[in-house]
């Protein structure tokens, strides 16, 4: 955790205050994930990378395809769209579509996993 100081910006007359903000110290990419599922698994790390892969391909086409999906207590995903407002429901079309994002929701799993977790100031490191 880092420790920032922002003010509120509903409250900007009022004095700013310190913020844990959480940060990466290193990302993991996908061959070191499917190193560590190989690790656990009966899966070599060319099996588990193509899992990795299909996954993301289909959740990617069911989200595509209006679907959510949940993983188990994991977590689901969905997606979302930005749209720019119309005057009327004929006029809206897709090209008032601004952009979409893929939203993830932590399951019953994730969220007691996240309850237990051990924070550690920056400095400390």
């Amino acid at each position: 955790m880092k420790k920032v100081q922002r003010f509120d910006p509903t409250r900007k007359d009022e004095p700013m205050k310190w913020y844990g903000v959480q940060k990466r110290l290193v990302k993991m990419n996908e061959d070191e994930v499917a190193e560590r599922i190989a690790d656990e698994t009966t899966l070599n790390p060319a099996e588990a990378l193509m899992a990795i892969r299909q996954l993301r391909k289909v959740v990617l086409q069911a989200l595509m395809n209006g679907k959510s999906v949940q993983l188990g207590n994991w977590g689901s995903f969905n997606l979302s769209v930005g749209t720019s407002g119309a005057d009327s429901r004929e006029a809206l079309t897709t090209a008032h579509i601004k952009g979409a994002s893929i939203n993830f929701r932590p399951g019953a799993e994730m969220r007691e996993a996240l309850k237990r977790a051990d924070y550690v100031w920056m400095e400390k490191l």
